[in-house]
């Protein structure tokens, strides 16, 4: 019998076409070697076009899934996607206290959904405060995208200066630990991504991946960084554990369907190619 894995927990909404959503954050834990939970916030239907229709899940019933994981198999991490409304986040906010997830027990990451990839803001204002007055000073560490950033914290990036100025102020919001990510800034051969504990910062620098296929890339880079904080890893080692999968991630993207194919994880398993096939 195999030693069991360490475990974290992903709450958010599920991706019918597989490539972002808790399906992208699972994806990720298990080629970071964590058993995946789930407590889920709705059902999109999804393809690599884009999301034609939500179907939420009850506030109560994503607050007994939080429940049921964390008090039998217990997790090392935890993380949030997909809320959509003020009333999952409220529901979230008081079942994590309860159960011991947050800043300062279980660490916590906050990947607040507040924007798509192309922009477009994707909560309603009251779900917007909520997760600024509940979520943020709950979190050990949050990943919003620049849209974001810009939406939440009402900071526009464009360079490493405004970078640091959008990390104090997610700071200000109460996240101990903010990464502000420049995979949205377009314009510069190298992506730079910058992690602040409100006093020291550290930045995380790679080559701009010329790809279209990078749908799930945000999901998947908070799912490696609560995988490495299961896994008993400090913050920044954490988020350089899942700089590292996120690069490589993005180099094994792939098209898929029409529209915006996923990051991948397929590098990570073993060599499919060395595997015997049967005839």
């Amino acid at each position: 019998m195999a030693e069991t894995p360490p475990r974290a927990l992903t709450i958010g909404g599920s991706d019918s076409g597989g490539a972002a959503g808790i399906e992208a954050d699972l994806r990720a834990m298990t080629a970071c070697g964590v058993h995946g939970c789930v407590a889920m916030t709705a059902v999109t239907v999804q393809n690599s076009l884009g999301v034609s229709g939500v179907h939420l899940v009850p506030p109560e019933t994503v607050a007994a899934q939080v429940r049921a994981v964390v008090t039998d198999i217990g997790v090392g991490a935890a993380k949030t996607g997909m809320l959509a409304t003020a009333g999952i986040i409220t529901a979230v906010a008081e079942v994590i206290d309860e159960v011991g997830i947050g800043r300062e027990t279980t660490p916590f990451v906050l990947d607040p959904v507040a924007a798509s990839m192309y922009g477009e803001p994707l909560l309603a204002d009251d779900a917007m405060e909520a997760i600024r007055t509940l979520l943020f000073p709950r979190a050990a560490l949050a990943t919003p995208n620049l849209d974001e950033i810009r939406l939440l914290a009402g900071v526009t990036v464009t360079d490493r200066d405004t970078a640091r100025k959008a990390a104090d102020a997610l700071h200000d919001l109460g996240a101990r630990w903010a990464l502000v990510k420049g995979g949205h800034l377009h314009g510069s051969p190298e992506v730079v991504d910058l992690l602040s504990d409100g006093t020291d910062t550290w930045e995380f620098t790679g080559p701009r991946i010329d790809t279209p296929h990078v749908h799930g890339a945000g999901d998947a880079l908070a799912s490696a960084t609560c995988a490495g904080l299961a896994r008993g890893l400090a913050m920044p080692d954490a988020v350089a554990y899942a700089e590292r999968y996120i690069r490589r991630a993005v180099a094994a993207s792939y098209p898929l369907g029409a529209g915006t194919g996923p990051v991948s994880p397929l590098w990570a398993i073993a060599e499919w190619d060395s595997v015997p096939r049967e005839h």
